[in-house]
């Protein structure tokens, strides 16, 4: 029968999430896993098993996605909102188009 976890699901994710984040900028990146497992008080050894079990992908607590999601789901935000944008440009264009089209012709 395995342990309960020292640590909640809650401060795991946090945790796992603010790694991931730091690693990712080249700035502080060196020493980022020792770093906030110290400001949140969590053995160095641990958070660094949580975030490769996230980057591997078998991430047993709910709500934390695996990298390649989290990059998954930026990109799609990203594209979402590249359409988003167009889908405006293109209801003022039609209603410009539409406003010409009702104007009386000399």
């Amino acid at each position: 029968m395995p342990r309960p976890s020292k640590y909640s699901p809650e401060l795991r994710d946090r945790a796992t999430r603010m790694a991931i984040d730091a690693r990712k900028d080249p700035e502080t990146a060196p020493g980022a896993l020792a770093r906030i497992a110290k400001q949140l008080d969590i053995n160095p050894e641990t958070l660094r098993n949580w975030v490769r079990r996230v980057e591997a992908g078998q991430a047993d607590t709910p709500g934390i996605e695996t990298v390649s999601d989290i990059e998954r789901i930026r990109r799609l935000e990203k594209e979402n909102a590249e359409l988003r944008r167009a889908n405006e440009i293109l209801k003022t264009a039609s209603a410009f188009f539409a406003a010409e089209l009702d104007r009386p012709h000399r």
